[in-house]
């Protein structure tokens, strides 16, 4: 293999080396995951993003943290892949399967893309946690005192603490620990969000695999989940992460949750691959 074409694509600052291997496959492994999205000596991205053919959908999106592990949904990449899929397919509406299911990207105004990202999981072997308990106040107590979070499943496993300050928390201190305690067999994000005066949510994301990150499209979709759980929302909000805001609102008719925000085209090119970080 000589290299591996790509594009660089972010939602808010999260962002994503996009590679495209519908018409010739592009085999990725856990080494070269991790090769690429380093941001010191590979391209540098929050996910590897690899699209694959699909039976059931426009394109299957197959999802890389770095650290290697796979995930089953990534909100911002799916609107990134949404706004690619558009412009090659010439029309407003597009599906994408992802190991969370099929997903639905369209237009919206501004240049924004719109997913409907189904319904959110609720049920505590659904997220999932180690035994039985209400997700909507998980037993579960931090040594710093944070406690209580809410938990949801948007593709992948949430935790959600509604705290004063957002911003205050020492997310990368405190964010790991959570993210890796035996409550949550496959680990899980950690959401720190506090209402605004306005009815807005700021969040701040300690992501499963990626650490910190500047926004978290399905961070956002669990936030608007359990604000509105909690009597904190009327199941829509605006969302303000370090990246920018997301709109979000979890339908009352359906259940979906839906997600509007802005992407961005970083830049393209091909990635050499050395031999110690060469696909099998």
């Amino acid at each position: 293999m000589d290299g591996i074409s790509f594009i660089k694509m972010h939602g808010l600052g999260n962002d994503f080396v996009i590679v495209d291997g519908r018409s010739s496959p592009v085999e990725i492994n856990e080494p070269l995951a991790q090769a690429i999205a380093n941001r010191r000596t590979g391209v540098g991205c929050d996910q590897l993003i690899v699209l694959e053919p699909s039976s059931a959908a426009d394109a299957f999106m197959r999802i890389w943290n770095p650290d290697g592990s796979e995930s089953g949904a990534c909100g911002n990449a799916t609107r990134c892949v949404g706004a690619l899929l558009i412009a090659g397919k010439r029309r407003n509406t597009v599906t994408i399967e992802t190991l969370a299911g099929v997903l639905t990207a369209s237009t919206a105004p501004d240049g924004f893309i719109t997913v409907d990202m189904g319904e959110p999981s609720l049920a505590w072997e659904q997220i999932p946690l180690a035994r039985a308990m209400d997700t909507l106040h998980v037993d579960y107590r931090h040594s710093s005192g944070l406690q209580d979070p809410v938990a949801v499943n948007m593709g992948n496993p949430h935790a959600v603490f509604f705290v004063p300050d957002a911003e205050a928390v020492d997310v990368e201190a405190i964010g790991p620990a959570i993210e890796t305690d035996p409550l949550f067999p496959e680990r899980t994000n950690v959401s720190f969000v506090s209402r605004k005066a306005d009815g807005s949510l700021r969040l701040v994301v300690w992501e499963r695999g990626a650490g910190r990150t500047l926004a978290c499209g399905t961070a956002s979709c669990a936030a608007v989940v359990a604000a509105t759980r909690r009597g904190l929302i009327d199941r829509k909000a605006a969302i303000w992460m370090d990246g920018g805001r997301l709109d979000l609102e979890w339908r009352a008719d359906d259940n979906h949750v839906i997600m509007t925000g802005p992407i961005a085209v970083s830049f393209s090119g091909v990635i050499a691959l050395p031999p110690r970080v060469e696909a099998a």
